[in-house]
């Protein structure tokens, strides 16, 4: 088959699609002739970093969007020809290829009324979105949320994520994007360039706060966040945990919640991994019902990803990049 591979750890900027023997499904697992997968941050950095569980050449990419062609000897609930979306193994070749394997009972399947490219944006981003909305704070209508880079591909999924549920939304963009990330949804934008958006948001609560922060950005973004939280705030944090122990205040309680959607796979938790279906299942019915949308930017060939992940790694690209296979 064709895939995009890594050569070694830090040379995902020269990979090349090449031929490599195609992957076969284990007993548990479905093979997947992928037709679109999404791109994310996590393939740059896991492509610069390697993995010890690896062996190279590699293949990045973890959203995944096909056709089942195979099925393993325990798979039941599918067929050949199924459409279906899921999120890739990170520490097993990925979806940067004509063909993937997925855990069955982890995988979505999609109504013709999907398109492929518009399925393939949804692991790694919505996924995570939604599981730090609705898993870990337990997001309440009419309620209050500020949601970090509103413009990605798991903020802005969040922004749409939080309006649906019912929420009052705050997000941070540069002030180009203001106009898209308002169209998600945002009831207030905030230009994390020239303003402080603490002192917004607290402007917007009446000085109160807001109830929930989903921060996608880093460490000190978190801790920063701390200070607009309202009494008995709740924390989402992706790429850093907040200074906890400082934080911690008698007189201004908050909780803290750790989002890492992708290490479920090492868990051995077969019910946290089947959570991943349950969350896509829905993602894919408000997709299908235009109750969300993908997001989608830009679609570009399998040969291009690595430009695509530079791109990313400017930490200024709206919404997603997928790649049709």
């Amino acid at each position: 088959m064709k895939a995009l591979l890594l050569r070694d750890k830090g040379q995902w900027r020269d990979m090349k699609v090449e031929e490599i023997e195609r992957p076969l499904p284990g007993a548990d697992e479905i093979l997947v002739n992928v037709k679109a997968a999404g791109l994310n941050p996590v393939d740059y950095k896991t492509g610069q970093n390697g993995s010890p569980a690896w062996h190279y050449p590699h293949i990045l990419g973890l959203d995944a969007a096909g056709e089942v062609v195979e099925m393993g000897s325990d798979v039941t609930g599918f067929e050949k020809g199924d459409r279906v979306v899921f999120l890739a193994d990170m520490m097993k070749k990925g979806a940067f290829a004509e063909f993937a394997v997925a855990k069955a009972h982890t995988v979505s399947k999609l109504p013709d009324s999907v398109s492929f490219n518009d399925a393939a944006a949804l692991p790694v981003a919505a996924y995570t979105a939604y599981q730090a909305l609705f898993y870990k704070l337990h997001i309440q209508k009419n309620k209050s949320i500020l949601i970090h880079a509103g413009a990605g591909g798991v903020g802005g999924f969040a922004i749409q994520l939080a309006k649906y549920a019912g929420l009052t939304v705050i997000t941070t963009a540069s002030e180009e994007n203001h106009e898209h990330v308002k169209q998600l949804g945002a009831d207030l934008a905030i230009d994390y360039n020239k303003e402080d958006f603490v002192q917004k948001t607290k402007e917007f609560t009446n000085d109160l706060g807001v109830n929930y922060v989903l921060d996608t950005v880093g460490r000190e973004n978190a801790t920063q966040s701390l200070e607009a939280l309202a009494y008995n705030g709740q924390i989402a944090f992706i790429a850093g945990q907040p200074e906890m122990n400082d934080s911690i205040s008698f007189t201004h309680p908050v909780s803290f919640h750790h989002v890492a959607l992708g290490s479920v796979f090492q868990s051995g938790n077969h019910e946290e991994e089947a959570t991943l279906k349950v969350i896509g299942d829905h993602l894919v019915e408000l997709l299908e019902k235009g109750e969300i949308n993908s997001l989608v930017e830009q679609v570009i060939s399998l040969e291009e990803v690595p430009k695509g992940l530079e791109q990313l790694e400017t930490r200024k690209v709206k919404g997603k990049i997928v790649a049709e296979i």
